[in-house]
């Protein structure tokens, strides 16, 4: 699994591979250029 955390409001998600090109936070709706990642 690889983690990401949203740089804007710290939001952490999961995912099996890469994140989609197209994810959105769910918390504050910015794009996946805004997640930097954090293990994996």
């Amino acid at each position: 699994m690889k983690k990401y955390r949203c740089i804007v409001c710290g939001h952490e998600v999961e995912f099996e591979n890469e994140m989609p090109d197209d994810f959105i936070c769910p918390v504050c709706g910015v794009g996946k250029d805004q997640f930097e990642l954090i293990e994996g």
